[in-house]
């Protein structure tokens, strides 16, 4: 076991000989942190977050190792708690054990085989509540997600087929050509807007539920292919787009999870242009060096307000209303460069453009 991978101990007595004696025993196989009292104790505590067990000694000058457990506990929960007693204690160590404020307690004077049993013992306690706090975590998480998610389906489904419908029936008692060229175009936004929510929705389900399909990427294939998809969208709103390709090496990912990093990113970039500006651009470079592959999507459109930046992100957040849209994509996005081992960045000034920026390691 490498140093970084020792489990990390704390042990707190009052007499130095104790300290020197429990730290000359289980270095070796430990980090062992020491403390002649609990002002010193907390620091350790502060300074060392992944501290998973405490020894503590019952009989110490400025409060019993009982009291210092209680205290702790409230502060720092998540190391498992031992005390050292002598049998004259046994009744206040009972109480504290069965209001939970430590784990077990091991008899003074103590043996190394005694120590080595408890520390295994108290790991596993560990590692089962981490594992736990984690997983009410992410249960937490998928809680939220599942409530936003109701939320989405009536506003982003019913919204658009109610406006559809809406239109529909007014079409019906108009004459002139025009107002129903209007109903017409109201219509198809609202089509645009369940076509986007129901492909960031089918994008979601395959990040959460599909298995990575590792295999070699040609990013000037992957290129060509977005090139393509959106060769209407250029010519149509007039936007140059310019992409460019430095891969001389194999490149390995999954391609689904590029893809939807991609497709996401440049339809924002095309999307949220200014209307009235003459030389719009959006640019995508991707390298490949070194087994990392950097990817940069930057556009001169209408940009992020700084406010936003922190939030966009988020499942269904919307940092404007100028265009349509489903509020998932960029929360696919970072959900794919997570699950592929990447990291995304994104800088923007408002009405001056935005760059994301992902970094993602060969598999």
């Amino acid at each position: 076991m490498s140093k970084t991978d020792k489990i990390k101990i704390l042990y707190l007595d009052d007499e130095v000989n104790n300290l020197i004696g429990f730290k000359a025993s289980f270095r070796v196989d430990y980090t062992i942190l020491v403390a002649n009292n609990s002002t010193e104790a907390y620091q350790h505590l502060e300074k060392n977050p992944d501290i998973r067990i405490i020894f503590c000694d019952q009989r110490m000058p400025d409060k019993t190792g009982v009291e210092f457990f209680e205290e702790a506990r409230s502060l720092y929960p998540l190391p498992i708690r031992i005390l050292l007693t002598g049998y004259t204690d046994i009744e206040s160590v009972i109480d504290s054990i069965n209001r939970g404020n430590i784990f077990r307690y091991v008899k003074k004077p103590w043996t190394n085989e005694d120590i080595l049993s408890c520390i295994d013992q108290a790991n596993k306690f560990y590692m089962v509540n981490s594992m736990l706090s984690l997983k009410n975590i992410e249960l937490q998480k998928a809680y939220n997600e599942l409530e936003k998610f109701a939320y989405s389906v009536t506003h982003d489904i019913r919204g658009p087929l109610l406006s559809i419908l809406g239109a529909a029936d007014v079409a019906q008692y108009i004459d002139d050509i025009e107002e129903i060229k209007e109903m017409l175009r109201l219509m198809e936004k609202s089509v645009k807007k369940l076509d986007t929510f129901i492909l960031n929705i089918h994008d979601y389900y395959s990040l959460k539920q599909g298995e990575l399909q590792i295999k070699e990427v040609n990013f000037e294939d992957v290129v060509k292919d977005q090139t393509d998809n959106y060769k209407m969208t250029t010519n149509m709103k007039n936007i140059n787009f310019i992409a460019h390709v430095e891969q001389n090496e194999t490149f390995r990912t999954d391609e689904m999870s590029l893809k939807i990093i991609l497709s996401n990113l440049l339809s924002n970039a095309f999307k949220y242009q200014k209307k009235h500006n003459r030389n719009k651009l959006v640019e995508l470079a991707i390298q490949v060096r070194r087994g990392i592959a950097t990817l940069q999507i930057k556009d001169n459109g209408i940009g992020i307000q700084e406010k936003h930046i922190d939030d966009i992100f988020n499942m269904f957040y919307r940092a404007t209303a100028e265009e349509v849209g489903s509020g998932i994509g960029l929360y696919n996005v970072k959900d794919a460069v997570a699950k592929i081992g990447g990291e995304i960045k994104v800088t923007s000034v408002f009405d001056e453009g935005t760059t994301f920026l992902i970094t993602i390691p060969t598999k």
